[in-house]
Formats: C-alpha cells, structure tokens, sequence
C-alpha cells in the first residue's frame, strides 16, 4: 500500500529514520521523477537471519574467497550499481533526492554498505538502513554472477555476530524467495520491528576495515542456516 506523496512533510534524515522505526518507507516512481511517497505494504517480505537458503555451490563461491567483501568503502559506487538497469530490471526508482537523503545517513553512520570486489572493481554489493536491532535492506546489485548473495551471506553472517533481530527486504521476489525471504502481515511485521527496536544491534562488531573470511561468514550463517538445500 503506498501513502501520500511528500508534498506537505520536508524529508530529511531523522524523518526518514522516524519513518523506519513506524514501519513505513519512500520510494520513487522513476529516476526521473523528483518527489518521494510513502510505502507501507500490507504483507512484508523480511529475511530470517536463522533461515538463510545457501547451495552448495554458492558456499563453495563464498569459502573460495575469489571475492573481496568491503564494508562502507563506497557508498556511492553502490548505489550507483543498484541504480543501474539489470537483467529482468529495466528502471530504477533511485532518484537525485533518494542518493542524497541515504548518503546523508552514510555520512552519520546510519547507512551501511556491504560490497563485493574482485581485481579492484567493484562488482556487487548492497546497501541498507540500520536502526536499533533492525537492518533494512534497501537495494542489492550485481555484474558478476554471486556478487549480491556473497553480499547477502556476509550481511547475515555481521547481522548475526552483532546481534540484530531483524532484516527487512520490503518486498520479497522469486529470487528472494529462493534465498529464504518470506512475507508476514503487516501486525507480526510490527511486531518484529518492535522488539528489534527496543535493542541496539552491532554492525561494526566485526571492525569494517577487517577482512572477514568467506569460511568464517559461513560458520556464522551455518549454525542455524539451510546450506546445501537451496537451488544453485
């Protein structure tokens, strides 16, 4: 369900962080499109931090350590790969209005990125909001194949070390799915928020200039994650 659009209630940072703690987010319509409206949907795709869908293949990829994984080094080399057009993703709805709002809450440490080099390019990661105990994961790329899921097990694995009690992806699509994701109402989504809200969750409890091993990441996602049972 999308709410009104934001012609009556400045965004900045800390209403945009308000937001986040009341369940709803923004978004565009284009790129091209300069204003912002409101999001709440009645069912929300969020990702079990116990219940990540690894293959076997995928752990091979990850435990290679072929890929680099960074953290906050380059914000905006990210949201520039999640603005980009993708297979099966013709458009973006990250606007002018959208990189600066999250840049800014990059700058105050409020924003995260998770980000995937291979011979110094940057070839995948994915970017998101940190609030309390709760990461919301907001946009994920790829230029190689695995860049985004090698992204996403080290943002589970970092989630789980630092002890955070929920990742939000909004929406959940056949790829998500495939990965884990699942839907819940609107009121058992609020109530996760809830109890994710009334802790404080970790990023940097693996410091974000220590290079966490492929092997070591899957040893977190493992103890409680599906690994070996997902499609390749």
């Amino acid at each position: 369900m999308s709410g009104p659009r934001d012609a009556v209630v400045d965004i900045t940072p800390d209403v945009l962080l308000k937001a986040y703690a009341c369940g709803i987010f923004p978004m565009a319509e284009s790129a091209e499109d300069p204003g912002l409206y409101w999001i709440e949907p009645e069912r929300r795709g969020i990702f079990p931090l116990d219940g990540l869908r690894i293959s076997s293949r995928l752990a091979r990829t990850v435990r290679s350590d072929r890929f680099e994984v960074r953290i906050d080094s380059d914000f905006d080399g990210v949201i520039d790969g999640c603005a980009a057009s993708q297979p099966g993703r013709a458009k973006t709805w990250i606007n002018a209005r959208i990189r600066t709002l999250y840049g800014q809450l990059f700058t105050r440490g409020r924003c995260h990125t998770v980000e995937v080099w291979r011979e110094g390019r940057l070839v995948g990661g994915l970017y998101g909001v940190r609030l309390g105990a709760a990461f919301f994961g907001e946009s994920m790329f790829h230029v190689e194949r695995d860049a985004s899921k090698v992204a996403l097990v080290h943002l589970v694995a970092r989630l789980r070390a630092g002890g955070f009690r929920l990742l939000d992806t909004q929406f959940v699509t056949p790829h998500l799915e495939s990965l884990g994701a699942v839907e819940v109402s609107r009121r058992h989504y609020h109530r996760l928020l809830d109890a994710a809200l009334a802790t404080e969750g970790d990023f940097y409890c693996w410091p974000a200039d220590l290079a966490v091993a492929g092997g070591a990441a899957l040893q977190v996602v493992s103890q409680t994650s599906k690994i070996g049972c997902s499609t390749p």
